[in-house]
Parts: structure tokens; C-alpha cells; sequence
């Protein structure tokens, strides 16, 4: 098993990475847990392949476990659906001493993040992530959310959890597509940090992609352990993270969440703002073609999608990473190097 510490000025927790490690949930969630009553919050997807064996897993370790069940996809990043959640977690007679699990991917991890953290004034609670993007990404960091109607996660909350537990060998049973959407994300924090990784994942056979994720994830948590612990709330280094996002983000909401993945519509952000950085000269010639060959091995579209670019800035310009009439932009300086570029958006 890799364990992955998150030391923070006040909190801390572990990251636990291994294969099956969902056979021993109980143990671990005995690590930082000393009642017995939990909410576990999940889909509609992941509930109906291990709804059932989590729920034996949990019974046998002596725990009280009521389940919240929510349908797949970005919709469930709502209002209506963080409603649903607090409507249930007091119907359960969930208190503050009690435990909240999130048992999903990236959507499911951030809307229970955030009905923890609001619920009550905060319950605590763990991560189990079940895709590859929530696995290297979302799951770690403490940054809970929904989404609003004019963007994506404009209402949230840093709320960290007491543990993250990572089976690695769940993400088996994803579709291709999920692997690769995750891929995104591991993509970037090679481009933000290290072009040695980048190199790696470029040469890569993707038809062994399976036999390296444990590593993969490892990295990754790795390479956002160093990022969260120097700026745990986000205000400086921390926003390197958002490489490909802010276009990647407007892609998404252009689109009504429902065309590109979360890990897609990164890719042609990471690509595109890339392009522009040459252009510009923030970006080292030849970057963008790096991107662009990597996207392609792993499947990704990189050219931007039929949207005007009045639209597409429009919808930038409502973007939470907006700072009175500034809007950051992480630029590559080149493959292994970030930089965060403060740039004057006009209405």
C-alpha cells in the first residue's frame, strides 16, 4: 500500500493507494472514525456494480450504513441535488459525530464535500474515488462544490476530508472513455511540473495504461500534495492547477455539460491556451505541438469546437478565477514549467 501524507497548517490526512483496498474499508475507516454510524453518497452507476458489496463490507465491520443515491453526470452538481442530499441526511438523523462517505467520481466527490461541509456547520467526511480523474484530481485538496447556472463551480466551499481511500482496481469496470477523461488531468500535471513524466506518458503503450495506473495515481497525488500544502485555499501556486481549465470550463458550460467530458474539454483548453502562448510569446515554441501529439495518442479532440470566440469569452469572463477585471491564466513557459498570468478582461 502507498500512503500520501497532506500536511496542512492545521489539518492533515492520509492518502491510501492500493488494489482491493475496498476489502478492508472498514479498517481504514477505523483509522479516523470511532462511531459507527455513516451516509454513504454515491450514483446510480457506481451503486449498482458495488452498492452491494460496500454495504456487506460495512455491515460486517459493525457499521449503521444508510445510502443516497444520485444519478449520474454533472446535473447532479446542483442546487436540487445538494437539496436531495440534506433533505436525507436528515431523514438518516445524520449528527456531527457521525461519518459521510463519497463514494463516486469527481461529481459525487464534490457535492458531498460540500453537503458535508454546510450540513450541520460540517460533518466529517472521507473520500473513496472511483474514477481516474477523481482519483488523481478532485478527491484531494479540500475544494467542494456545485454548480451554478452561470458556470461551474461558483458555489463551494475548502473542506478537507479525514481520509482518501483509492482502489486503483475499480476503475476496471469504467468505459474507455472514463480512463481517458482521467488521462486529462494526468496529462496536466506532467505539463505543469514535470517533463519527464510528460515524456513517459508520450511513450507510453496505451494498451499497458492498466498496468501503470497504481503508479500513475501515485504521481499525481503526489505532484497536487506539494501544490495544496503550499497554497492550501488556492490564492497563488495552487492555481497552476487550473492549466486548460479556464477554456476547458466554458467548453463545458457552452455545451450544457453534456458534449464534452470534464477531461475533454481540458484537453482542448490545454492545447489551445498553448497555442496562444506562442503567439504571444509566454509559451516556448513547439509546446503545443508536444500537447497536441500527446492528446492524440491518448484519443483526445484538441481543436476547439464550433463556438464563436465573443461566446466563449463571454462565458470566461464569469469565471470564478476572475479577480475584480482580472482574469488569471496559467501559461506553460514550456513542458515541466507553469505560470500564472494576470491578464485586464473588459465587459
Amino acid at each position: 500500500m502507498k500512503t500520501i501524507n497532506i500536511n496542512l497548517k492545521e489539518y492533515s490526512y492520509d492518502i491510501l493507494i492500493k488494489a482491493d483496498i475496498l476489502k478492508d474499508i472498514s479498517d481504514k475507516i477505523n483509522l479516523v472514525y470511532e462511531g459507527k454510524r455513516l451516509a454513504v453518497i454515491t450514483d446510480e452507476n457506481v451503486y449498482s456494480i458495488y452498492g452491494l458489496e460496500l454495504n456487506k463490507a460495512l455491515v460486517q465491520g459493525g457499521f449503521e450504513t444508510s445510502f443516497i443515491v444520485l444519478k449520474p453526470g454533472e446535473s447532479s452538481k446542483s442546487i436540487e441535488a445538494l437539496s436531495y442530499i440534506y433533505d436525507k441526511l436528515a431523514e438518516f438523523k445524520i449528527a456531527r459525530t457521525d461519518l459521510i462517505v463519497a463514494f463516486g467520481g469527481g461529481v459525487v466527490g464534490d457535492v458531498t464535500g460540500f453537503a458535508a461541509s454546510t450540513y450541520l456547520r460540517g460533518v466529517p467526511y472521507i473520500q473513496v474515488p472511483t474514477s481516474l480523474l477523481a482519483q488523481v484530481d478532485s478527491s484531494i485538496g479540500g475544494k467542494t462544490a456545485i454548480n451554478l447556472s452561470h458556470g461551474k463551480n461558483l458555489a463551494g466551499s475548502f473542506y478537507h476530508p479525514k481520509l482518501v481511500l483509492i482502489d486503483t482496481s475499480v476503475l476496471s469496470t469504467l468505459e474507455d472513455r472514463y480512463i481517458i477523461d482521467g488521462m486529462a488531468e494526468v496529462i496536466k500535471y506532467a505539463c505543469i511540473e514535470d517533463d519527464s513524466f510528460f515524456e513517459f506518458l508520450n511513450n507510453l503503450d496505451i494498451n499497458s495504461l492498466s498496468c501503470h495506473l497504481e503508479d500513475i495515481v501515485y504521481k499525481c497525488c503526489n505532484i497536487k500534495k506539494l501544490y495544496v500544502e503550499e497554497d492550501e485555499k488556492d490564492r497563488g501556486i495552487r492555481m497552476k492547477l487550473n492549466f486548460g481549465h479556464t477554456i476547458g470550463h466554458a467548453i463545458e458550460k457552452y455545451f450544457d455539460y453534456g458534449k464534452y467530458t470534464h477531461g475533454e474539454a481540458v484537453a482542448i483548453g490545454m492545447y489551445n491556451i498553448s497555442l496562444n502562448g506562442e503567439e504571444t510569446g509566454y509559451t516556448k515554441a513547439g509546446t503545443s505541438d508536444r500537447i497536441k501529439k500527446i492528446l492524440i495518442k491518448y484519443g483526445f479532440e484538441y481543436e476547439l469546437p464550433q463556438i464563436s470566440i465573443e461566446e466563449l469569452e463571454k462565458i470566461i469572463r464569469s469565471d470564478k478565477k476572475n479577480l475584480s477585471d482580472k482574469l488569471n491564466l496559467i501559461y506553460l513557459k514550456k513542458i515541466g514549467e507553469a505560470n500564472i498570468v494576470s491578464k485586464f478582461i473588459l465587459d
